[in-house]
């Protein structure tokens, strides 16, 4: 036989049957996650049809796009159509049976947090969800990807979708990262030089040593920025780390059943001689802590470089593009990025939200405080994180610096909730995306890891944090 990648493998073990020659396919999907925003339609269809869930059991409801994070947390929804939204929701998860994490639950929290965090994504696996950040779970081995509404529908009915086999596409990471150089930098290193459409067509999957070295929470950052490059799945190789922090999960096997999984697990790999449609390489001890200038995450820059000028872009697409976004973006050329000030700070989402997330920016908070005019926010991917880092006094240090401490949920992610910039306003943010809108109209988003984004915090604009991270350590 072949050599095969690990997304063939992953792929040729679900699928049903081959639908036609050029690659589509009916595929099983082992589980599905749902949200409030993307599932209605598709219920509204099963409703229609007079269908039931085939298999209840493998999906979960989480409310985190629409609800409020204030601190004070109640089931109240303050928008009308929000509140509709999630009433929807409650009612198809007892009409079709399938369990519910509301906003109140000790679970809840932003659904690529959740799912991770008890035990539901296992290596192996095919999981499909309406949000394209759902390549997640390629942190743990599994096959992540995001569908549609209508996808969600058919495989709420059959468990299966119709699905186009990808190219593939191999990220090497290889070096040692420098000081301030986090995962998220690495990934917008690889965006900013593959550009926004790179991954476009492509399954990738990350290698190297420094995915060895990283831990599945970096992985994870990893997985789901590459969207942002195009990515329509992501795979990575599971080993003893994803083992260590799956057992023990509440969904993850026990006993017997754990030790079988876990030795299938460990096996599961792209071939060493396994080819595949095109490969990417990459020195972390190349990268320095970067930011975003336009309206594009590829359109991002080392914290030390100016604001590049128009001529330096390739192309009349590309000139053309780079003139709006810094009209939008309200920059000029030649600008050094960290005169830049910001007016709001932003920790959180489904790339920047976990446990390790916090404890970066914590690390820039403790003995600080946010800079006079700023206001500064900091919200986990869960109620179990929230719940961690208030054990570990993390959410001390937090508001300790006058950083407002909320509830989990997908929150300044999107402009989705009433956490939503005024026009003009300027925010660093931990975020996945920059464009324009997304925080609020006329809101202009700098992407940054969460411990850039504190830095920005606490000196009032955007700030090179290995500054702040050395006069620590001395």
């Amino acid at each position: 036989m072949a050599a095969r990648t690990l997304y063939d493998k992953l792929v040729d073990a679900h699928v049903v049957r081959n639908l036609d020659d050029s690659g589509l396919v009916l595929l099983y999907v082992d589980r599905t996650v749902l949200n409030e925003y993307t599932s209605p339609q598709a219920f509204a269809g099963l409703r229609a049809a007079g269908r039931k869930v085939w298999n209840p059991k493998a999906a979960l409801m989480v409310v985190d796009h629409v609800n409020p994070t204030a601190a004070q947390r109640t089931r109240a929804m303050p928008d009308r159509s929000a509140a509709r939204q999630v009433d929807y929701f409650a009612d198809n998860a007892r009409d079709f049976g399938i369990e519910y994490f509301d906003i109140l639950d000790p679970r809840q929290g932003i659904e690529h947090v959740v799912a991770p965090e008890q035990g539901l994504v296992m290596p192996g696996m095919v999981i499909a969800a309406g949000d394209s950040h759902s390549t997640a779970y390629g942190a743990f081995g599994a096959l992540g990807y995001g569908i549609g509404t209508s996808d969600i529908e058919h495989y709420l009915a059959t468990s299966t979708v119709r699905y186009r086999r990808l190219k593939t596409m191999r990220i090497h990471l290889t070096g040692a990262a420098p000081l301030g150089v986090t995962p998220k930098d690495i990934v917008m290193e690889v965006i900013r030089r593959i550009g926004a459409d790179g991954a476009t067509g492509y399954a990738v999957e990350f290698s190297g040593p420094v995915v060895s070295d990283m831990s599945v929470e970096g992985r994870i950052v990893m997985s789901i920025m590459i969207v942002e490059a195009g990515a329509r799945g992501v795979v990575m190789a599971p080993d003893q780390k994803v083992l260590d922090y799956l057992k023990g999960r509440p969904r993850a096997p026990k006993g017997e059943m754990w030790e079988r999984a876990a030795t299938s697990w460990l096996a599961l790999s792209s071939d060493p001689d396994a080819r595949f449609d095109r490969e990417v390489m990459l020195d972390v001890s190349e990268v320095a802590p970067l930011v975003t200038w336009g309206t594009s995450p590829d359109q991002a820059i080392a914290v030390t470089d100016i604001v590049p000028d128009l001529v330096q872009q390739d192309g009349h697409d590309r000139r053309t593009a780079a003139m709006r976004a810094l009209s939008y973006m309200g920059l000029t050329p030649g600008t050094p990025i960290q005169s830049v000030p910001i007016d709001f700070a932003f920790i959180g989402s489904c790339t920047n939200s976990r446990i390790e997330d916090l404890r970066d920016a914590a690390a820039i908070f403790r003995g600080r405080r946010v800079a006079e005019g700023v206001r500064a926010i900091v919200v986990p991917g869960s109620t179990q994180v929230r719940a961690q880092a208030e054990a570990e006094g993390l959410a001390k240090v937090f508001t300790d610096a006058g950083v407002e401490w909320r509830q989990s949920g997908c929150s300044m992610c999107l402009a989705m909730n009433d956490d939503v910039l005024r026009p003009g306003e300027r925010c660093a943010s931990s975020t996945n995306r920059n464009f324009e809108g997304r925080q609020g109209p006329g809101a202009r988003t700098h992407l940054m890891s969460p411990a850039m984004v504190a830095a920005a915090a606490v000196t009032g604009h955007i700030t090179d944090v290995r500054s702040l991270l050395r006069g620590a350590r001395q």
